[in-house]
């Protein structure tokens, strides 16, 4: 593809990184901001660079924050008891959407991948263990990972590791797709999903 010039064609490279955009949405999307005020190009420039420079993660569940602890875990209108485990932060975007669920959660980042050398050391598996034994409370884990092969392994590997405290232990219903991302989930079936979740099975 030729450019009318090379400052075009450094921002279309740049925004053909993104997912999910190629070339030609990355020139039209350069073209519009062409044409924008230089305030409002400044404004998403100054939003980006505030998001990578001053976005934390929760110190309790690795979502998302402004600070030390995300909104869901300083809402006192949670349930602590309940710890919904997810992959990934927009799995919990997506669970949060349906508006169906009241407990708290926990963003493992990941799922275990052998094949793409993501074992337990590179998840948030000890400070779920520890959140669960620091409790003072029968609790309830709910695994919300994808329905994958990767998913199924994560979740019976954490069953055998979380066994040992006493947990209840379930599972959102399968009316996902197997082999579907919840973040692409509609949120009705995602939200009955929650709803209808089923206990997991220690298999003995």
């Amino acid at each position: 593809m030729n450019y009318p010039s090379k400052l075009i064609e450094q921002a279309v490279l740049e925004i053909s990184k993104l997912p999910g955009i190629g070339k030609k949405t990355a020139l039209r999307l350069a073209l519009h901001l062409l044409k924008q005020n230089e305030q409002t190009v400044e404004g998403l420039t100054g939003a980006l660079s505030r998001l990578k420079k001053e976005t934390r993660y929760c110190e309790r569940c690795h979502n998302l924050s402004d600070g030390p602890l995300c909104t869901v875990c300083a809402s006192p209108s949670r349930q602590e008891n309940v710890i919904c485990v997810v992959a990934e932060v927009p799995d919990l975007i997506a669970i949060e959407n349906t508006g169906q669920y009241r407990g708290t959660y926990h963003v493992l980042g990941g799922i275990l991948s052998p094949m793409h050398g993501i074992g337990p050391e590179e998840l948030q598996v000890a400070s779920l263990l520890e959140r669960v034994k620091s409790a003072g409370e029968e609790m309830e884990i709910i695994f919300a990972l994808p329905s994958t092969m990767d998913g199924d392994t994560t979740s019976f590997y954490l069953m055998k590791l979380l066994k040992p405290f006493g947990v209840n232990i379930s599972t959102v219903a399968r009316g996902i797709p197997i082999g579907g991302e919840l973040e692409y989930t509609d949120e009705v079936t995602l939200g009955r999903s929650i709803l209808a979740r089923v206990k997991y099975d220690f298999g003995g």
